[in-house]
């Protein structure tokens, strides 16, 4: 993938040369601007030759397996790129240095850095020299690439934004049969037996997970307790016992508590309670019996279901619970291939000319559901023609060696057919931990701060980066794990064999590496630019050079300080550290010598402190501080005027919701007009003065408002014209939020609101937000509406979500004649004096989700219910005791009276008394 390398180095070379005015300017010696001058125009040749070196690279790298000269060829420019890279980020932190440090320091680093200037431009000079030496080897010795071989290679014949986002349920194929009889196993007879354990058992992307989680998405709602955990061949008993326990929504310590106290926890939970834990992946019997089944508590009614290559674990199963998944049979392994090959046509059927290279495509997948579902996509972005389709089939053959199966080959001529930009972006996913539920917005941020994204088509970094997201899953190279509220992705993950190819791509490519704390490890020897820490013995690592390294990750909770600080005093031209999840208290001050540094992941870790050197990491562009204990931020956080994202917030869980406590921020904060996204500020006049020239937000939060600031924030959020999420949370309970002056961008799609509103300047309110065509999701929280005020939000015809939590004090509420057309979900919690609901014909008629909870004066199910055709889930959460009663008593005895026939068509319905620990599905 040296293409993806010279694409990415281009943008790099770019950047250094729009550097050139600034340095000249800076320059004070005419020895300096001397060698500068030198230094710039070979960065001009090294750009211009590039250029076409990545073209020709676009078209030739696919044969680089097939062919030794373009595989040497290949090689060699790639190690070429590696060197410009270093010369070129060796000259930006040389350059972030002069600025470091009194008068004389300055000039002192200059004379000295006249040398540095000299050495680089030679070392260029070098490079170009030896760029132009391999070009004309490989004129002189490469075979002619044929037309037709190249023909076929217009990755852009559908862009991703023409093709459907995500696989449906309608897509899977060849289920039906093992989805009804896993799920009467599991359902079918809960009251009858108390424990059972299935097996679903077969090769290695046969569709084991895809099979379990399909029916786990449909039953776990009969559960109190519902969990899914992926084991995987690696595993520890402490890390998977935490998971469990995670899953189940236990909260706890998860470094000091000990693991007898954990156990204790888990059983405590579960008491009396109905529950299901999935665990994917199992790869040996001892996991269960003498691991994880000890632990869990007997006397409950209770469903496992182990996924799991070998038929060992397979015969754990109860009863002969065992499904053994075959490949698919060659009738369903065309159908999956036609719904996914034609899925961008209008007959979405194979043409004739088609047939017979479908049925060898077929052939090569052995009947598994992940390749077919990647060679079907790759041809589904291409144009339906033979001369295309026949080309791509010959590189499929040519790929193919003795010692990988067709499956393996499949994957790899997809990876090949990735645009270069795609290929940096699925290589990153594969630095992940096994299994590894890899969030949207994370990935997202490091692709941008990696120089993986370009601002096309008008389009934001942003934009262009979920574009490339949704081409990967649509292609089956990452598997979608969960949606928002909108079928966007919200996390995915890499299917394990797809990750075994992209690791072997990763390592060979000098892409990326895992370290796991076993054997002799060097990264310098081997170019590595990008190291995935996933052990807690990282001292073999600390002793090998790390120079060329670009990007350290951690996947591990204990971080050993010192050893840390020896990778980092080696790794000085670092662009990214990730230190998310991990238990480390202080950064080391090798961090702020990193001056190359964009991204910096503390994200749940127990730092309380940024000291003021942070203001050195002036590239810095995230800086993620979400979850710690920082409660303020330095005055250096000010000079960091390149920071797109800035996160500082502690999270709390109270009763139904989250809640943040925000970050005191500095001074002159207003410097950072580059910010996208700004959580949590706590509220005071002088940060507002200064936020009010952050133009540029998108997702913006801030916390302990009072009334004193109202004129502040609403004259700061106005001048927001591209906000999307905005979060407002007031002091306390009593305070009233200031909203009458409130002039909401067109651009905002997700307003949080924790605080009062003025009821009688209510409708005037909303009458003003009645533009807002984009937003869609309104939470309110202990805003105090009652029944006139409630009815100033129908004029938000658009919203999709509304959620009212300890936000309604009325105690009937009324849904009139077409209000909500577009509401999909509905949840009204902590409303203690509710005692009627009232649903007229016409209102809610998209609503799919309706829940109350905490409301014990709701004695009777709302009026109106049953006009609501859409509806698919309702959930009463401690309403009134005798509606719960009544609706489990009429529903156990199979009475057809008049509340059930009011919601018989509604396909899931739940109850729960929480004090009795009553948790039913009774429809």
């Amino acid at each position: 993938m040296a293409e993806a390398v010279v694409g990415v180095l281009i943008g790099k070379l770019g950047t250094a040369l729009a550097k050139e005015a600034t340095a000249y300017g800076a320059s004070l010696l005419c020895k300096e601007a001397s060698a500068l001058t030198n230094f710039f125009d070979e960065i001009r040749k090294a750009e211009v030759e590039l250029q076409s070196m990545k073209a020709y690279l676009r078209d030739t790298e696919k044969f680089k397996d097939t062919n030794e000269t373009t595989s040497i060829f290949v090689k060699e420019i790639r190690g070429l790129a590696f060197r410009i890279e270093d010369v070129v980020d060796e000259f930006t932190y040389k350059l972030e240095d002069n600025k470091h440090g009194g008068f004389t320091t300055k000039m002192k680093k200059r004379l000295k850095h006249v040398k540095v200037w000299h050495r680089l431009a030679s070392e260029l000079c070098d490079i170009n020299a030896k760029l132009e030496d391999a070009t004309k080897r490989r004129d002189r010795y490469a075979m002619p690439i044929m037309e037709r071989h190249i023909g076929g290679s217009d990755h852009h014949a559908r862009s991703a934004h023409q093709m459907p986002l995500f696989a449906r349920e309608e897509d899977l194929v060849g289920i039906k049969d093992n989805a009804d009889k896993l799920k009467k196993w599991l359902v079918g007879d809960l009251e009858k037996n108390k424990n059972k354990t299935i097996t679903v058992w077969g090769m290695g992307g046969v569709g084991k997970t895809t099979l379990v989680d399909h029916v786990y998405k449909i039953v776990k709602e009969d559960f109190h307790v519902a969990g899914w955990v992926t084991v995987s061949k690696n595993y520890h008993v402490d890390d998977l016992l935490k998971k469990i326990a995670r899953e189940f929504g236990i909260s706890f310590d998860g470094t000091n508590m000990e693991l007898r106290i954990l156990i204790e926890a888990i059983r405590n939970h579960l008491k009396g309670k109905r529950y299901i834990l999935v665990l994917d992946d199992v790869w040996e019997v001892d996991v269960w019996i003498n691991n994880i089944m000890v632990v869990l508590p007997t006397n409950c009614i209770s469903r496992f279901v182990l996924t799991s290559r070998n038929y060992e674990v397979a015969s754990l199963a109860t009863d002969s619970c065992a499904i053994n998944l075959e490949p698919l049979g060659v009738n369903r392994s065309r159908k999956l291939f036609d719904k996914l090959a034609f899925q961008n046509t209008d007959g979405k059927r194979c043409p004739p000319e088609l047939q017979d290279l479908a049925v060898k495509f077929l052939q090569k997948c052995d009947g598994l559901p992940i390749a077919i579902a990647c060679i079907a996509r790759l041809l589904s972005c291409k144009p339906p023609t033979y001369s295309i389709w026949e080309n791509v089939y010959k590189e499929l053959l040519q790929s193919t060696k003795n010692v990988i199966s067709s499956v393996d080959v499949i994957i790899k001529v997809s990876l090949e057919d990735l645009p270069y930009e795609l290929k940096n972006c699925f290589l990153h996913c594969a630095i992940f931990p096994e299994d590894h539920k890899m969030k949207r917005r994370r990935l997202i941020r490091h692709w941008i701060t990696n120089g993986f994204i370009k601002e096309k088509d008008n389009k934001t970094l942003e934009q262009v980066a979920e574009g490339y997201l949704n081409e990967l899953v649509n292609r089956s190279l990452l598997q979608v794990v969960a949606k928002n509220e909108f079928g966007r992705v919200k996390c995915c993950q890499m299917h394990d064999i797809v990750r075994r190819l992209a690791l072997e791509k990763a390592e060979t490519e000098c892409f990326s590496k895992i370290y796991e704390g076993s054997g002799t490890f060097s990264v310098d020897s081997e170019n590595i630019r990008r190291l995935s820490i996933q052990s807690t013995n990282i001292a073999h690592l600390s002793q090998s050079g790390a120079v060329h390294l670009r990007a350290v990750h951690f996947f591990t909770s204990n971080v050993n300080i010192s050893l840390l600080r020896s990778i980092l005093a080696s790794s000085n031209l670092l662009s990214t550290l990730d230190l998310e999840g991990t238990e480390i208290e202080m950064l080391p001050n090798e961090v702020f010598n990193l001056f190359n540094l964009r991204f910096l992941g503390l994200r749940s870790t127990r730092i309380e402190i940024l000291p003021e050197a942070i203001g050195r990491l002036e590239n810095l562009e995230v800086l993620d501080a979400a979850n710690t204990r920082i409660l303020s931020l330095p005055k250096a956080v000010t000079k960091l005027k390149k920071l797109r994202y800035l996160y500082a917030f502690t999270e709390h869980h109270e009763a139904n919701h989250w809640t943040f406590r925000g970050t005191k921020v500095p001074r002159g904060i207003r410097h950072l007009t580059g910010l996208h996204a700004l959580q949590t500020v706590n509220a005071s006049l002088e940060a507002l003065c200064d936020i009010a020239a952050l133009t540029e937000l998108r997702t913006f939060a801030i916390c302990d408002v009072t009334s004193d600031h109202s004129l502040n924030l609403c004259s700061a959020i106005m001048k927001m014209s591209h906000l999307v999420h905005l979060s407002i949370d007031a002091a306390n309970e009593n305070e009233v939020l200031p909203m009458e002056a409130l002039c909401l961008p067109v651009s905002i799609y997700k307003l949080d609101l924790n605080g009062q509103l003025e009821k009688k300047r209510m409708p005037q309110i909303l009458s003003s937000w009645s533009h807002l065509n984009n937003l869609t999701i309104l939470c309110l929280i202990s805003s105090k509406l009652d029944e006139d005020s409630f009815a100033s939000l129908v004029v938000l015809r658009d919203l999709c979500c509304l959620s009212l939590i300890k936000a309604y004090d009325g105690k009937k509420l009324c849904f009139s004649v077409q209000s909500f057309p577009k509401l999909q979900e509905l949840n009204i919690l902590c409303a203690p004096q509710l005692n009627q609901v009232i649903i007229q014909e016409g209102a809610l008629e998209s609503l799919v989700r309706l829940t109350f909870d905490g409301c014990p004066d709701l004695k009777h199910l709302p009026h109106g219910i049953e006009y609501l055709a859409a509806l698919e889930a309702l959930r009463l959460e401690d309403t009134a005791e005798e509606l719960i009663e009544k609706l489990r008593q009429e529903s156990k005895a199979n009475e057809c009276t008049e509340e059930l026939m009011k919601i018989s068509h509604v396909r899931r319905v739940f109850v729960c008394l929480t004090e009795k620990n009553i948790w039913e599905r009774i429809l």
